[in-house]
């Protein structure tokens, strides 16, 4: 036992070490792969240098980002008095750690997902679905222990060099949280300006294929589904992730949890553990000939979960003391609140494949709408996407409840981390879609077999629900991982009431409440602009380029592909800003309570906003697809022209807007936990 509260950020380190290590292995299996002939070779080289060149111009603006934000730590560090009890300037280390592990893990996931592509597509030539699977899920994996390797890893080195002080080990997940944000907002304005500019002029005015290679857009609309849904969204995770580890440090350390730190120690091993339960649940993933891949996804996420809650109940019982908060709670009651967070985030997906998977209801209802036009379909979309608000608000509530009934606020903090514990394979399920769709397009701009693309296209089917299931959970854990950084932030601030009948923090409610709305009109107002942009181009080419419909010329991809990125860059920077800004101005304008009122507000209209925006945008999509196999007409109807419509909206309610609440909700609770000295 001594030698475990000795050696935990070891232990959490060499565990970040051992995903590493397995991605390595599943990099180079990827790479083992053979990608095809020369076409596909091409194809996949110019979605992987147009990826590659996103990321390198995006984290020129954000190095600047970073650069003013260590800064400001500093200087604030200064003005506060530094180590004595004020805001100490070495917090800007663990930020800047915190950064550059995010930007890592981005860096190393996005590099394998772009070469997984077209060996995916060549693995469903050569040798079938199953081979296509393992390929497709092993690139997404990489991703995913790039993310939960560099997270602890990191986390334990901070931890290492900053004993006892998680004052500074904070800014370690505003680090995270800020590279967290531009790569979400950033990624997501780049792929919807490609995808809508791909879909409104080449499938509803053109007439052609989604992933014909005549659409000038085409390249774009691949190298944006990886720089938003691979690099973005492992961001996103990969912010939540040690988020909910930190927020459960600082809470074990403020509420003095066991004599000898226990409970400083015990998020750093149930993280840990997840990971060497995600690296398991790996090997259960594959499926056989004919057979549904959803149903081997599910299997490598319930063996992960579920090897999780045996571990976590050894680790609770033999780590923490029997009882303490004076007997209030016992460690089982805190393995019970781990539980429940886990079961949250098993629910919250569920409820989100419900509403957004074409084998249910509501999608076939968003489809049938159609019949009667593009208003109907909107509609219909949007009361989907509002009604789906109430199951996981439902969730999230039980899983608070019984976290904070078992073990306090500290249970609520282990709840989020229970959640996050199979990061991993969540991250490589997630991760999985866009190499599948990717290797879809791959296969339609290479002129594969038709055989091939009916194994893509059945990737792809189940990369739409993964993706759409993976937004649900990244929600939950957003939610949870707030609320846990909200509780240490009122701990760090002295404030045990968020008084209604205030003034000051009704203000702040009002203001927080807005600040989802406005964070999002202004992300899909960047989308509207970008899109105009795209759409312009692509009609120009279409008009311009003699032949290039009839197959006898070659679009300008690259042309497309500056416009998106130029576009992403430039509108990115004033919500990151916004995002910083609200809760410092609320923070030293209007003091702490304030502050907390501001936090309290977003987390509630943060939450069912992400979650009625994210399920509305993946209903909008699979009720295309579900059209496009034939129902009410199938492609080139009326009904799919509406559909096409109703999904161009939903793009950026899906990829860009929802998904960023996410972070935005997340990054301001860790601004005021971290600058809460200047609010005092």
């Amino acid at each position: 036992m001594d030698f475990i509260l000795n050696y935990a950020p070891v232990i959490g380190a060499l565990a970040g070490v051992l995903a590493l290590l397995f991605a390595v292995v599943l990099a180079k299996r990827v790479t083992a792969v053979q990608p095809g002939n020369d076409r596909m070779v091409e194809i996949m080289n110019s979605i992987h240098e147009g990826a590659m060149a996103f990321l390198g111009r995006q984290y020129k603006t954000l190095v600047i980002f970073v650069v003013v934000m260590a800064l400001v730590i500093v200087g604030a560090g200064m003005l506060t008095g530094g180590t004595e009890g004020g805001l100490n300037p070495l917090t800007a280390i663990p930020f800047l750690v915190g950064a550059v592990c995010s930007i890592l893990a981005g860096n190393i996931g996005m590099r394998i997902a772009t070469k997984a592509n077209a060996r995916t597509a060549n693995a469903a030539q050569e040798s079938g679905l199953n081979k296509a699977l393992g390929v497709a899920f092993s690139g997404g994996a990489v991703m995913g222990m790039s993310v939960v390797g560099l997270g602890l890893l990191g986390l334990g080195i901070v931890i290492l060099i900053f004993p006892g002080q998680s004052a500074i080990i904070n800014g370690f997940s505003l680090g995270a949280s800020s590279v967290a944000l531009f790569g979400r907002v950033g990624g997501g304005i780049y792929t919807k300006a490609a995808d809508v500019g791909a879909d409104l002029v080449g499938k509803v005015e053109a007439g052609i294929p989604e992933d014909d290679p005549r659409n000038p857009a085409v390249i774009a609309d691949n190298v944006g589904d990886n720089v938003g849904d691979v690099a973005g969204m492992g961001s996103d995770l990969f912010e939540s992730y040690v988020g909910s580890v930190i927020a459960a440090i600082a809470l074990g350390a403020s509420l003095a949890i066991g004599d000898n730190g226990e409970g400083v120690i015990v998020p750093l091993l149930l993280a840990a553990w997840g990971i060497i339960s995600s690296i398991i649940a790996t090997f259960f993933v594959r499926t056989g000939e004919g057979k549904n891949p959803q149903k081997a996804l599910d299997a490598g996420t319930y063996v992960a979960t579920l090897l999780s809650i045996v571990g976590t109940f050894v680790i609770c019982k033999f780590v923490l003391p029997d009882t303490f908060q004076n007997g209030m709670y016992t460690n089982t009651g805190v393995f019970i609140a781990s539980v429940a967070g886990l079961v949250a985030g098993t629910l919250i997906g569920k409820i989100t494949e419900y509403y957004t998977s074409a084998d249910y209801k509501p999608v076939k209802d968003i489809a049938a709408s159609c019949e009667t036009g593009t208003a109907t379909n909107i509609i219909s979309g949007i009361a989907t996407g509002m009604t789906s608000t109430a199951l996981p608000i439902i969730v999230i509530c039980c899983g608070i409840g019984a976290a904070y009934y078992f073990a306090g606020l500290y249970g609520i903090a282990i709840a989020a981390v229970g959640m996050l514990s199979t990061t991993g394979i969540v991250v490589a399920v997630d991760a999985y879609g866009p190499i599948s769709d990717n290797a879809g397009g791959i296969a339609e701009m290479a002129g594969l077999e038709h055989h091939v693309r009916e194994i893509t296209d059945k990737l792809d089917a189940v990369g739409n629900t993964t993706a759409a299931i993976g937004k649900g959970f990244a929600i939950g854990s957003a939610a949870l991982t707030a609320l846990a950084l909200f509780s240490a932030y009122t701990q760090a601030a002295g404030v045990t009431n968020i008084d209604i009948m205030n003034p000051m923090v009704v203000i702040g409610l009002f203001i927080g409440g807005m600040l989802p709305f406005l964070f999002s009109a202004m992300t899909m107002s960047a989308v509207g602009r970008s899109a105009s942009h795209m759409i312009t181009e692509v009609r120009r080419q279409f008009r311009e380029i003699p032949g290039l419909m009839e197959g006898t010329a070659k679009p300008d991809y690259a042309r497309c592909v500056d416009i998106s990125t130029t576009a992403a860059l430039r509108e990115m920077v004033m919500p990151a800003v916004l995002a910083v800004v609200a809760p410092l101005f609320v923070g030293l304008v209007l003091g702490s309570e304030a502050l907390g009122g501001l936090l309290a507000g977003s987390l509630v209209t943060g939450f069912l906003l992400a979650v009625m925006m994210s399920n509305a945008g993946g209903a909008w999509d699979n009720a295309k697809k579900y059209i496009e196999g034939g129902n009410f007409g199938g492609k080139g109807s009326d009904a799919h022209a509406a559909a096409v419509n109703g999904d161009t909206v939903g793009d950026p309610f899906k990829d860009t807007s929802g998904p960023s609440i996410n972070i935005l909700i997340k990054l301001m609770t860790i601004i005021a936990l971290v600058f809460v000295p200047l609010f005092l």
